[in-house]
């Protein structure tokens, strides 16, 4: 017998089997998202060339944070022009802090920093978008509530309407759940730039869920050899009782037919018995009828003897006469 628990994780691997086409499916969607939103940053990237002063790499961050379909900034971000907004007035290298923000920021670092520029409603929508994708991440962030202070949004309407917009830009798939108050979250697209020193983390983390595969998989692997070995028992077993009754029945057919051979012959004997008894009774009977015939045949000749008899026969009809009485 399958212990249960193995069986639960058999059919939790089948299940994520049965998912894989699926899984790929969304994989290449999503690299034809990130592909078209590089696509979509490929002319903002040729214009950094030009944008020498600190003016024009202002403009250039306002005008690639606002088109439509740009979502990854972090090419923009590392080119030398932009970079140098780092030394420029405040007010200049505050643009250099919100295109970090679209990069890997939420809405909610935009709000809690005063001295970043307003957005345009372009902006303000797509920064939005950006952040909802981050707090996809975590379940428990998904509540409308909790979406609602994190984004700023005044009511659910709008709350559901820039969800819609997600899903219909591939940023996410999802639903919506208004009875519940929640967003449901299957999936996220790639589209957010890892902010800097996550990487040694990211790796920590990839490498704490290799090892809780090799052990899930072994522990998989060593279960599925004893379930083999019980089976093998199991038919080996099987086997030697099919043997041990089919030995059992040919024992009992041959004794079945030793006592058929048994009867057969004491019937044989016996009837050969009776009939020799029944030969030599009609001999006998035969013989005294032949007796009788040669005494009535000696009485012509010999008179005394044939007197004799008539007494003797006389004395059986008394006899006969005298038990009848």
């Amino acid at each position: 017998m399958i212990p249960k628990k193995t069986e639960t994780q058999v059919n939790q691997v089948s299940k994520h089997t049965e998912a894989l086409p699926q899984a790929t499916s969304s994989i290449q969607q999503y690299k034809m998202e990130q592909t078209k939103a590089l696509n979509a940053l490929a002319p903002f990237l040729a214009l950094t060339k030009s944008a020498t002063s600190p003016r024009a790499a202002v403009d250039l961050i306002t005008r690639a944070t606002s088109a439509p379909g740009t979502y990854l900034f972090n090419e923009l971000l590392s080119t030398p022009q932009i970079q140098a907004l780092s030394t420029a007035e405040p007010s200049q290298s505050a643009h250099l802090t919100l295109l970090k923000i679209f990069s890997y920021g939420t809405y909610s670092d935009y709000t809690s920093d005063p001295t970043l520029p307003s957005l345009s409603p372009a902006q303000a929508q797509k920064l939005r978008q950006l952040s909802f994708l981050t707090l996809a991440k975590n379940p428990s962030d998904l509540s409308y509530p909790k979406l609602q202070a994190a984004l700023s949004l005044q009511d659910v309407r709008e709350l559901e309407d820039l969800v819609i917009s997600a899903i219909y830009a591939g940023l996410i798939t999802g639903t919506l759940d208004p009875y519940n108050q929640t967003v449901c979250v299957s999936s996220v697209a790639p589209l957010r730039d890892l902010p800097p020193n996550t990487i040694p983390s990211m790796l920590s983390t990839l490498s704490a869920w290799s090892n809780r595969c090799t052990t899930t998989l072994a522990s998989l692997e060593a279960q599925i050899a004893s379930i083999k070995a019980e089976a093998l028992r199991r038919h080996r077993d099987e086997q030697e009782w099919n043997a041990h009754v089919e030995k059992l029945l040919e024992t009992k057919q041959e004794v079945v037919g030793a006592n058929s051979a048994a009867g057969s012959a004491g019937f044989g004997s016996s009837f050969g018995k009776s009939l020799r008894g029944t030969l030599m009774g009609k001999r006998n009977a035969f013989s005294e009828d032949s007796d009788e015939d040669m005494e009535d045949e000696d009485g012509d000749g010999d008179g005394k003897t044939a007197q004799m008899g008539k007494e003797r026969s006389s004395k059986k009809r008394g006899f006969g006469m005298g038990f009848g009485k």
